[in-house]
């Protein structure tokens, strides 16, 4: 196997634990010397995440391009914002300049089905850039619903499945541990 192959790692699954994981990563990664870019498909640049602060103070690319989740604005809006989210991350994986991409939360943008998203983030062709990739680019596909397309090509799939959460104890989202 060529050492110098990249791979596409998938985190998905139910469970806490897979932005994390890919977080944790970059972070080796940008240790390693690795220029890593981190996109994040649901999370809007109108909020604050711990993980942009940091990534922010380390020098490592991170966007927001999301409005949120489904349920937070119309169906015109996260289509466009997946609009231009993917034409932004087509842009990025050819031009060749990262080692290690995290496209953080883009199985759960695939999975949409409260409204149509086939138009503005074709599987097809999310599955055609990941494949046709600068060769030794890794990158990691984070998020629940991992599609079978996107498993059958990956290197790796990890799902996270939940035993225990906090959550079901009424505990809300924590600040440094959620986001």
């Amino acid at each position: 196997m060529d050492k110098k192959k990249g791979l596409l790692l998938v985190y998905t699954g139910d469970g806490k634990g897979k932005t994390t994981a890919a977080l944790g990563l970059a972070l080796r990664a940008t240790g390693r010397g690795k220029k890593v870019l981190i996109i994040q498909f649901i999370k809007s640049p109108d909020r604050t995440y711990g993980e942009k602060i940091m990534f922010d103070k380390m020098g490592v690319e991170i966007h927001q391009t999301g409005v949120g989740f489904t349920w937070t604005k119309t169906p015109e809006e996260h289509r466009e914002a997946l609009r231009k989210a993917w034409l932004f991350t087509k842009e990025k994986i050819t031009s060749g300049h990262y080692d290690v991409v995290i496209l953080d939360e883009l199985n759960n943008a695939l999975a949409i089905d409260k409204f149509p998203i086939d138009d503005v983030l074709p599987m097809e062709e999310v599955i055609d850039v990941i494949q046709n990739r600068p060769s030794a680019m890794h990158i990691v596909v984070t998020g629940r619903a991992a599609k079978p397309e996107m498993k059958a090509c990956a290197d790796l799939v990890t799902e996270m499945n939940p035993v225990k959460h906090y959550y079901n104890e009424g505990i809300p989202a924590v600040k440094g541990i959620e986001f």
